[in-house]
């Protein structure tokens, strides 16, 4: 077990296994960053997955109960249910976000292989808009489609996850929570929230939770859900009829950082303790070494112990300036 300088424990590890993604969403790969020219990590950089499986392991003692891949489109990665094989017979939740275009034709060995449950990123139902915000030729149908064969497989709870922008997509949110409801597929609304530096942010693109709450219910009755945990990032609330779940995750107008028990390990080898932090910890040296793995237990247990990471309370006109890193290079 350790905690950081403010006693928060490492709960959950999210890993990056590719920094490339099919979609270029502008809150996260704008094209005009990461367009053709741009230089992605190498093959030859990347962790194998029995690299990543010691990283988890060496987590564990430490309090570890919960690893999500990610990426960049983790479903990118060739031969990822090897990766899900590996990590799901270490005693811990296994998850995986996605943006599901890939997820149709791989939901099954996904959990065949033992991946307990999938999020999927989706910020709009309208054709012409979700290609839009996408910046790509790949339909919303693939998406849903995707969603369909998670749910098909039991890789759920499924979670949709959608950011909202004001004056881009708010108007998209009813006919979501809509689509969904009766599912069992759990709808949450993010924030648009300042990660990277290339994503144009701007507060007043942010339409706090609150408000979108307060919307909704003029259309549907929904009634306040006591979180399952006391790190839950997401605040929960249900239809009166019991016809489904919705949550909201507020970073910006409500921020959690005070229960923030994760961390994130980028593609190469990099440990982050924050979405919204300037750099890492760099443990590729120890990664690649053939060292015991109580070494890189250690490693990881030093940089935690120093953790004192709360961008998100902090947030001012001071920290615009500061450099983040690519939410596209370590994971949402």
């Amino acid at each position: 077990m350790i905690e950081d300088e403010l006693g928060r424990p490492l709960r959950d590890l999210r890993i990056s296994v590719t920094d490339r993604c099919n979609f270029r969403c502008r809150y996260c790969m704008p094209r005009e960053r990461f367009g053709e020219d741009h230089t992605f990590l190498p093959k030859r950089a990347l962790l194998s997955f029995d690299q990543i499986e010691r990283v988890v392991r060496a987590c564990i003692p430490l309090g570890l109960n919960k690893v999500r891949i990610t990426g960049g489109e983790p479903l990118l990665r060739p031969k990822l249910p090897d990766l899900c094989a590996g990590l799901s017979g270490l005693g811990i939740e296994l998850a995986l976000t996605t943006n599901a275009s890939l997820l149709k034709s791989q939901a099954k060995e996904l959990a065949s292989s033992g991946l307990d449950r999938v999020t999927v990123s989706l910020d709009a139902l309208d054709p012409k808009l979700f290609q839009e915000m996408t910046d790509g030729a790949i339909p919303v149908e693939a998406v849903l489609e995707g969603i369909e064969s998670a749910v098909e497989h039991n890789l759920g709870p499924v979670k949709v996850n959608c950011v909202v922008q004001r004056g881009v997509n708010e108007s998209e949110v009813p006919d979501l929570v809509s689509h969904f409801r009766g599912t069992g597929v759990i709808v949450r609304f993010i924030e648009f929230m300042d990660v990277g530096r290339t994503n144009g942010w701007l507060r007043s693109q942010v339409l706090p939770s609150e408000s979108l709450l307060a919307y909704l219910q003029r259309d549907f009755d929904l009634i306040p859900v006591e979180p399952a945990s006391p790190h839950e990032v997401a605040t929960r609330w249900a239809h009166s009829d019991g016809s489904g779940e919705i949550g909201f995750i507020s970073s910006v107008s409500s921020p959690f950082c005070g229960d923030c028990v994760r961390a994130r390990l980028s593609a190469d080898g990099h440990l982050f303790t924050c979405l919204f932090a300037s750099g890492g910890h760099d443990l590729r040296a120890i990664i690649h070494s053939d060292c015991h793995v109580d070494e890189i237990t250690d490693a990881i247990a030093a940089v935690w112990s120093r953790r004192d990471d709360k961008y998100s309370e902090i947030r001012s006109s001071k920290t615009k300036s500061l450099p983040r890193i690519e939410m596209s290079y370590i994971g949402g």
